[in-house]
């Protein structure tokens, strides 16, 4: 009876929305080496609303504490290699539903740790980048997202306009999300550097269907002189079902979303007086960045978007062990991006731009209003995805995969406002159309007979492609005139392919070893960069690199484990860092199509500890980067104009401790909770030598998260998160000293609250609020103060 109890309890543990696979493995391991388990609550009835329940397989090992391979299956399997060599990280759907106000698929990601994303407002579609432990969000190719194996991260740049596209995955369909830490994995590329991110969705066993109505609302936004609410809505539906080997699921999602201000015209104190210009009122007094003076004269880029998102996903099982799906994904998003002066003249009108400079005065100071500060934009994109993969299951020597995935730019263009002295409307017009990407995967598993499952064997072999074309249009009528004469264009393609292969070896009955080896050749072709009148084209390159892994890892006893991890990650120079730029007269300026790629050797030491209500894990982990790729100017050869470079050496300490667990006082309640220091610094940057010494930007030395859930039985559930990051900065040289500024980079500390009541199997309201403190915080633009949530679902 005590091991029967004691098995159920253990599967309990993993059916929980708890984080982590590798954290549910120890609590298991405290189970099976008879340490008190704490009591648990009774679990609520399951509806079709909650994600499947996951079967527990425990491989058997060699030694019946080892339980480092623990196998947890669903209704659609995660596309991560079998054998994971280091930190990994987990969250579910249902914990997600449950604990979290998630409006966008990044919002999984709130309470893990070490992660941040860089979201500036609700259904942020261009500049919502990932920070990782050693790489902030001017990082993008730092990180990779997938959905079910579908790369969905824009590797076609690196920073913050080439945010991964994480509108093609909706919160409603996330069955988990699964992260891996560093690139420690030979099956991934150099791009892994910091995580990688994989979203695993829906596929339903029976008909199931759902639907959800959200709101959201800032009703008291203030920010200089702006006083205002701003809000938005979001519904979604969703039905799926299985027939036969046949299973399908359709889901489409409209949100609307009025967001605050982001941007702002600013102007640095006139060193004289002057009485020329038009006295305006208004101006806001403020302090940049580097503690300069200055005003604030008015706010753009306020967005106004309307976004539709469909997905069809089709599985059928040609056999009980090979299994072939497709997903198709679409994706719309129109938004206007709007502007508002705060400058009033004598007879209380609005002073803003016009199609000349427009001289004013501010406190007997003179300003120039440019035509260019209060443009507005506006932006139609329709993109496409398309996934097919082929994968068998036998769990027995030998499995296969097989999958290919295509991401295309439709339709992408941005309109501006650029007027000029003859025409007031003209403009630009900014058209990706043909920009894009497609990868192709080709995966084995191998497990030799006779080992007894001593090794097992991963192996692969991969392309990805990348190709940016973009031409910058003249308009006389920005807002719907037709394109006229070229302004500029830039085009270029990259492609890497890559053999891989891991051995997970376990050499003794407490020792194993993940040992894996990375080869990859990378090609830079057809890239040009043009003006109006002229074109440059650039020589094709190729470059070839070996990357290593190694992982060892330790039973202790049936609490402890120790592994350490070892990773080389080659992050090669992307299309827009290699190709998108400006001519001037004869010089090229912005880009550096002979850059080198970035090159870092990664560290990880971790203990985990089972408990018997959770456990805890401490990991130690370094980093040397060389020829990190950033935007600085070159100040050894008396440059002014900033440029993507390589930075020399980049290194990066520190120590990163997470726990979960169930609390054995107050039943229901649920606690995870992590905490990040890292020492990021320059060290050498011949280039720029005012930067050695200084933080990494957009590194924080600490980070700290903490998201308690409390369900006090089957009807209601509530929980408190909370997230925390220090002190950053955006520049090399670390001369950006206030954060509270526009292009600041601020610390903040942020609660959230989250409450909800099932009425019955199909219905269940939530409350829910964002900021409850109201912080005014900073990541070069502003991010949402206090938002409120109010959603509706319905589950058949």
């Amino acid at each position: 009876m005590a091991l029967a109890s004691a098995m159920e309890e253990a599967m309990l543990s993993l059916r929980s929305p708890a984080r982590g696979a590798s954290s549910r493995a120890c609590a298991l391991c405290a189970l099976l080496a008879g340490a008190p388990a704490a009591a648990a609550p009774d679990p609520p009835a399951a509806s079709a609303g909650d994600a499947a329940p996951a079967r527990a397989a425990v491989v058997p090992a060699a030694n019946a504490s080892e339980l480092e391979r623990v196998t947890v299956t669903a209704g659609r399997p995660s596309t991560m290699p079998l054998e994971i060599p280091t930190t990994i990280e987990s969250v579910t759907g249902a914990q997600v539903e449950k604990s979290i106000n998630a409006t966008d698929a990044e919002d999984a990601l709130k309470y893990l740790p070490s992660l941040s994303v860089r979201k500036r407002y609700i259904g942020d579609y261009d500049h919502a980048v990932l920070a990782t432990r050693a790489s902030g969000t001017g990082n993008s190719a730092r990180s990779l997202v997938y959905a079910d194996g579908i790369l969905l991260s824009n590797l076609l740049g690196n920073g913050a306009a080439f945010t991964p596209r994480w509108a093609l995955v909706t919160p409603e369909e996330i069955e988990r999300v699964d992260v891996l830490y560093g690139p420690f994995s030979a099956a991934y590329p150099g791009n892994s550097a910091g995580a990688i991110v994989d979203f695993v969705t829906r596929m339903p066993s029976r008909l199931e269907a759902h639907a959800k109505l959200q709101g959201f609302s800032q009703p008291s936004y203030r920010l200089y002189a702006t006083d205002d609410a701003f809000g938005g809505g979001e519904a979604s539906a969703s039905i799926g079902s299985r027939a036969g080997a046949l299973s399908w699921w359709v889901a489409l999602n409209h949100l609307t979303s009025d967001a605050q201000p982001i941007s702002f015209v600013v102007k640095n104190l006139a060193p004289t007086t002057s009485g020329a210009g038009i006295p305006v009122t208004g101006a806001f007094p403020d302090r940049n960045p580097k503690e300069m003076p200055g005003y604030v004269l008015g706010s753009t880029t306020q967005t106004h978007a309307l976004q539709d998102h469909a997905k069809v996903k089709l599985a059928y099982d040609m056999t009980p062990a090979l299994r072939a799906s497709y997903t198709f994904g679409w994706w719309k998003n129109d938004a206007d991006r709007d502007v508002d002066s705060f400058l009033r003249d004598a007879t209380g009108g609005t002073v803003t731009s016009g199609p000349t400079p427009v001289a004013v005065n501010i406190d007997g100071r003179a300003y120039s209003v440019l035509p260019t500060d209060f443009a507005r934009t506006r932006t139609s994109m329709e993109h496409f995805i398309h996934g097919l993969a082929v994968k068998s299951d036998t769990h027995g020597e030998w499995d296969v995969e097989a999958s290919a995935s295509l991401y295309d730019f439709a339709r992408d263009i941005v309109r501006a406002q650029v007027p000029n002295a003859t025409m007031a409307s003209a403009g630009r017009i900014t058209d990706q159309h043909g920009t894009g990407w497609n990868t192709l995967a080709l995966k084995g598993t191998w497990r030799p007979r006779g080992t007894e499952g001593e090794h097992i064997v991963e192996f692969g072999a991969q392309r990805d492609a990348f190709r940016l074309q973009t031409l910058v249009s003249d308009t006389p009528e920005w807002s719907g005139g037709q394109a006229g004469a070229r302004f500029s264009a830039f085009t270029g393609r990259t492609s890497l392919a890559s053999l891989w292969a891991q051995d997970a070896w376990r050499f003794a009955s407490d020792w194993r070893t993940v040992l894996g080896m990375r080869v990859e050749h990378w090609r830079a072709d057809d890239g040009t960069l043009s003006n109006a009148t002229s074109t440059v084209g650039f020589a094709p390159r190729s470059e070839s690199h070996v990357s290593p892994k190694a992982a060892l890892s330790f039973q202790v006893s049936d609490a402890w484990l120790l592994r350490a991890s070892l990773g080389r990650a080659v992050r090669m120079p992307t299309v827009s860092e290699l190709f998108q730029g400006s001519i001037s007269a004869t010089d090229l300026v912005n880009n550096d199509p002979n850059l080198k790629p970035e090159k870092s050797w990664t560290t990880e030491l971790t203990a985990e500890r089972a408990l018997a209500f959770g456990s805890v894990r401490a990991t130690l982990f370094g980093e040397r980067t060389e020829d990190a790729l950033y935007s600085q100017v070159n100040i050894t050869a008396g440059g002014t104009v900033a440029t993507i470079q390589n930075v020399d050496r980049i290194r990066t300490l520190g120590v990163e401790l997470a726990g979960q667990g169930r609390s054995v006082i107050v039943r229901g309640l649920d606690i995870d909770a992590s905490l990040t220091y890292a020492d990021s610094k320059t060290t050498q940057n011949d280039n720029f030598p005012a930067s050695v010494g200084k933080w990494q930007p957009r590194v924080p030395q600490w980070r700290a998260s903490l998201l308690a859930s409390y369900s006090p039985d089957e009807r209601w559930s509530g929980s408190v998160g909370v997230r925390y990051s220090g002190r950053q900065y955006g520049q090399l040289d670390n001369s950006d000293t206030n954060g509270f500024a526009f292009t600041g980079f601020s610390p903040f500390l942020v609660a959230d609250v989250r409450l909800q009541y099932r009425f019955d199997r199909q219905w269940r309201a939530t409350l829910g609020v964002d900021n409850v403190n109201n912080d005014r915080y900073w990541a070069f633009h502003p991010y949402p103060q206090r938002t409120y949530h109010a959603e509706l679902r319905f589950d058949l």
